[in-house]
This record gives C-alpha cells, structure tokens and sequence, in this order.
C-alpha cells in the first residue's frame, strides 16, 4: 500500500504497481524528489507515493535502486528509473497529454544547457545554514549565490518571456522551482534584491495550480530543516 509515512530498514515491501498507475519512491521535503511529483501532478498521471526515511533506508528499496536516491519511479511491468532530471524526461516522454518537454532538439538542448547552469546554486542552499551555524562568514559564499542568481535573471530578462521556456510554464521551470521555494526557509531570499525578473518568475510560479498543490508552508519546511541540521531529521513531520 502506498505510504505517506516514511519506510524504513525493516519495513514490508509494497506489493506490485497496480496497472495503470507508476508508483514513485519519494520524501515529502526532498527538493529532487519534488521535481519529479510536480511532473507527475502537471501532467495528470495516475501515480503513487511511498515515502523512503533516507537514514535509514529499507533492503528491497536498496534492491530496486542501489544508489538508493528519490526520486525512483517504479512501473506496473516492475521496471525503475531514478536520478531527477531522467524520471522528469521519462515521464514526459511516455505519457500522453500536457508535453513539457519543447518540440525540437535545439531547444531541448536549450533547456538541458540552462539546467547545468542552474546546477550550480543548490549547493549552496546547503553550504550558507551550515556556515552560519558554524559561526563560519559566509559573505562570500552569499555573493557567489548573488552571481549565478543574477545570471538567470539576465536569461529572462534576455528572453524577454514569463518563463524559462517561454510565454507558458515547461519543463525547465519545474526543475528549478524546489529550491525557490525553500528562498526563505533557507534565509537567502535577500540574494534576490537585485533580479527583478527573478522575482516575477516567482510570483507567476506560485499562481501555478500545480506547484501550489506540491509543497509545504514555510513553517512545516523550516521545522523539518531544523531537525535536519540537528541529526535527526523528522521525515513524517506534520503527520
């Protein structure tokens, strides 16, 4: 049976995907399993979730996925496909209905371009809290975010589009959303002062029905994020 709650090391094994339906391994509070359930949401897929405790992770998880990453989707014919970027392409690919992807090779290549661009700010999400919590300065680091911020502002604002892919929200835009979405849990939202088209994209991002249905208050992240950083984060926090 599909899970809200966390499975950890020791738990029972789902049974089989039902038909018509493709079960996806994810945790309620990680940025790239997000990514993959907006995709799923947007699109309309008939979908599952069993939720995976990521410290203590359970042997037929570990089977099904030997990096033991989420997201992982899992079909009905048993086959898996995991890391975020390839689960989103996937479903896309296979499924009717909505496409995110664009139409032609250059601007598919386009997007992927723009996406390792955009690789390099998670990090430092990450890297910020926990200097400041090491009482580390992290000014530096700070600026640095500022510098690959402000480059993405410049794509849109070079664009001269709504969003990354255009005038309409397209694959590109959910990749990136998660961490947006976590500006003010992680205290950079400042970093934002200076991309103005930034800021919209992020106004005309939240409006969406489907980024609005896929993730948490800022209060529910923060208290997850502080049990985190303390060692023992709560995967079924607010449950």
């Amino acid at each position: 049976m599909p899970s809200e709650k966390s499975l950890a090391k020791g738990s029972a094994a789902p049974g089989p995907v039902p038909a018509d339906t493709i079960r996806i391994y994810s945790m309620r509070f990680c940025p790239f399993a997000q990514r993959a359930r907006l995709v799923l949401n947007a699109k309309g897929i008939k979908h599952e979730i069993v939720n995976i405790n990521l410290r203590d992770k359970p042997d037929w998880f570990l089977e099904k996925n030997p990096l033991g990453l989420v997201p992982t989707l899992e079909t009905s014919a048993g086959e898996v496909i995991y890391e975020s970027p390839i689960t989103c392409d996937y479903l896309d690919e296979v499924y009717p209905g909505k496409k995110l992807l664009p139409p032609t090779p250059l601007e598919k290549a386009q997007q992927k371009m723009l996406l390792e661009q955009f690789s390099k700010i998670p990090p430092y999400f990450y890297k910020i809290p926990t200097g400041r919590k090491n009482g580390e300065d992290v000014s530096g680091l700070q600026a640095e975010l500022i510098e690959n911020l402000l480059k993405l502002d410049g794509v849109l604002t070079k664009k001269k589009t709504k969003f990354f892919g255009g005038d309409s929200l397209t694959m590109i835009d959910y990749m990136m959303w998660p961490w947006f979405e976590r500006l003010e849990v992680f205290d950079v939202t400042q970093c934002l002062d200076n991309a103005p088209e930034l800021k919209k994209w992020i106004e005309r991002m939240l409006e969406d029905q489907t980024v609005k249905a896929s993730g948490h208050s800022v209060d529910t992240y923060k208290a997850f994020y502080k049990s985190y950083n303390d060692g023992t984060p709560n995967f079924d926090y607010g449950l």
